[in-house]
């Protein structure tokens, strides 16, 4: 009779009044390994936290509430600091994607024969079955900038193709600069050693800044496309994107400050900080119209 083994990958997501998406993303934790895996889903103090239950209890998934919203870091690191030391490594995903089949085996396998890989990122698909630009260059001032100014009137400036670099569609591994946080494996000692994600991040932001401290440290990031899930898209601010388009600015902003904090940069971070601004306001205009129509 074979013993079986017991859970040595973890599997966390965190939750605010996404109980509507969990389901499907619980589901898909079964396909994803051919060995058990240990799933926590961490609940930011939702409305919706009972039907979470729930869905956890139907799962076999462990739930730890939290007593207020910690943002999507914060949350992440909470479940990650519940887990027993047999976790040598863990998937953190958003609740509203669906892991592929075997998709954790792979990214499981890849960072086990690469000592140096910190973090391994997923092929992430949209729902209409294209490629989201997971894994993208660090952003600099001089991109950023660029990037602000120009995206929304000359959309192939020079800037933006920069910071879009690899558009995913290279179909072989490859070391970047960082991975999307929607669906992230990583090696437990290696986010141990950076001490987790940064949450004074409270949204986004966060995983680049998590892949900065990575390569900072000597670790690596590597895209690995023979994995792939697919992301719903943002389901907890999917009701109303204007808080969700000034959270991106403002972590925007929080991210470049803390990585160019150089008195000689001053007059970048400021003109930046303006830009961003600009195009926060724009864009929240913008959404504000389509949804009157």
């Amino acid at each position: 009779m074979t013993v079986p083994q017991p859970a040595s990958t973890a599997v966390v997501t965190v939750t605010y009044n996404s109980s509507e998406a969990l389901a499907s993303f619980l589901e898909s934790t079964m396909q994803a390994s051919a060995s058990p895996l240990y799933v926590v889903v961490a609940d930011n103090n939702s409305r919706d936290v009972n039907e979470t239950a729930r869905v956890c209890s139907r799962y076999g998934a462990h739930l730890l509430k939290l007593s207020e919203n910690r943002g999507y870091g914060g949350g992440m690191n909470a479940a990650i600091a519940t887990l027993p030391s047999r976790f040598d490594m863990v998937l953190v995903s958003n609740p509203d994607v669906v892991l592929g089949p075997r998709s954790v085996d792979v990214l499981r396998d890849t960072v086990d024969r690469n000592p140096r890989v910190a973090a391994a990122g997923p092929r992430v698909l949209n729902s209409d079955g294209s490629t989201y630009p997971s894994a993208r260059a660090l952003p600099s001032l001089r991109i950023g900038l660029g990037h602000s100014l120009f995206v929304g009137v000359w959309p192939s400036n020079p800037w933006t193709r920069r910071y879009h670099r690899g558009q995913d569609c290279e179909p072989e591994e490859r070391v970047t600069g960082w991975l999307s946080g929607s669906c992230l494996f990583v090696r437990r000692s290696a986010f141990d050693e950076v001490h987790g994600f940064d949450e004074t991040f409270f949204m986004y932001f966060e995983d680049v800044d998590l892949g900065y401290r990575f390569g900072k440290a000597g670790w690596d990031n590597l895209y690995v496309p023979r994995a792939s899930v697919t992301h719903a898209g943002a389901h907890s601010t999917r009701s109303d994107p204007a808080p969700m388009l000034r959270a991106h600015h403002q972590s925007a902003r929080h991210y470049l400050n803390r990585r160019y904090p150089a008195p000689i940069l001053t007059p970048l971070r400021l003109l930046l900080g303006l830009a961003l601004r600009v195009r926060e306001q724009i864009l929240v205009a913008r959404e504000r119209r389509e949804r009157r129509r």
